[in-house]
């Protein structure tokens, strides 16, 4: 079995996959200086949880944007599961898609395997958007190349930022306003309105220009914890795709187990 792995800014997700069957999934909090006898403990607790063992896994790929939890991760993969982690965007693991951008070695990892996924489940032209730490939209055209994108600050970062800059704003929490009144009579609602629906506005007004500048019919897909939050308050999703990094990775593994 496959162990794929995308290490975030905020998160590092673990997805156990029999081919491209995602059996199950993990997250836990990002952490640099996190050991592989860290991960190693945690995973083998979780694996037994789910009727699997260590042993059952036997490949193990890797996506990630933060270089330094990089080295942990590869210790893990040879240590515990006796295997040499492939890294995405490393060879052997070519991409196999054309980076058409001024500096193809810039865009981040996760970015390219969901480009990869995004084409490789959907025709024609189309705008990925990935709610993450950032908000990523990417540009993959009819033929699968990686065209570019934008990266937005994400919401919870935004939010984030505007509690510690404003002493006398509370932190609340991202949920959809209770109506749709967008002139808050609070100020916890001044607040969720200026996040959420300014969020909504900001998506709904990047994709309108994006699909402008492209000029062909073009499908979003959006992928990312918040994914399905949006989608039921814009009408500008055509799918939502929240395992798309992992089946990249899949995708990406498969491809070079093949050219092997």
């Amino acid at each position: 079995m496959l162990l794929a792995i995308d290490a975030g800014n905020t998160n590092v997700v673990f997805a156990l996959l029999d081919g491209r069957e995602i059996k199950t999934r993990w997250r836990i909090a990002t952490d640099p200086r996190r050991t592989a006898d860290e991960y190693a403990v945690w995973l083998n607790q979780l694996l037994m949880l789910e009727g699997y063992a260590m042993a059952d896994v036997d490949a193990v790929i890797v996506a990630t944007v933060v270089p330094r939890a990089l080295h942990n991760l590869q210790v893990l993969a040879d240590k515990y599961f006796k295997t040499t982690a492939l890294v995405a965007g490393q060879s052997p693991v070519d991409w196999g898609i054309e980076l058409d951008v001024a500096e193809p070695a810039s865009v981040g990892a996760d970015r390219v395997v969901n480009a990869i996924a995004a084409h490789h489940l959907y025709e024609g032209d189309l705008i990925v958007i990935d709610f993450g730490t950032a908000t990523t939209f990417d540009v993959v055209d009819y033929r699968g190349a990686y065209k570019g994108g934008i990266i937005a600050p994400g919401i919870n970062l935004s939010l984030d930022a505007l509690v510690a800059a404003a002493a006398k704003l509370p932190r609340i929490a991202i949920a959809p306003p209770e109506n749709r009144s967008v002139i808050g009579r609070t100020t916890a609602d001044a607040m969720l309105i200026g996040v959420f629906w300014g969020y909504v506005a900001m998506m709904e007004g990047l994709v309108a220009r994006m699909r402008a500048e492209i000029g062909r019919p073009t499908k979003v897909i959006s992928t990312g914890g918040l994914a399905v939050l949006f989608n039921d308050n814009s009408d500008i999703f055509d799918a939502i795709a929240p395992d798309l990094t992992i089946q990249g990775l899949a995708l990406l593994y498969e491809r070079s187990f093949r050219t092997a």
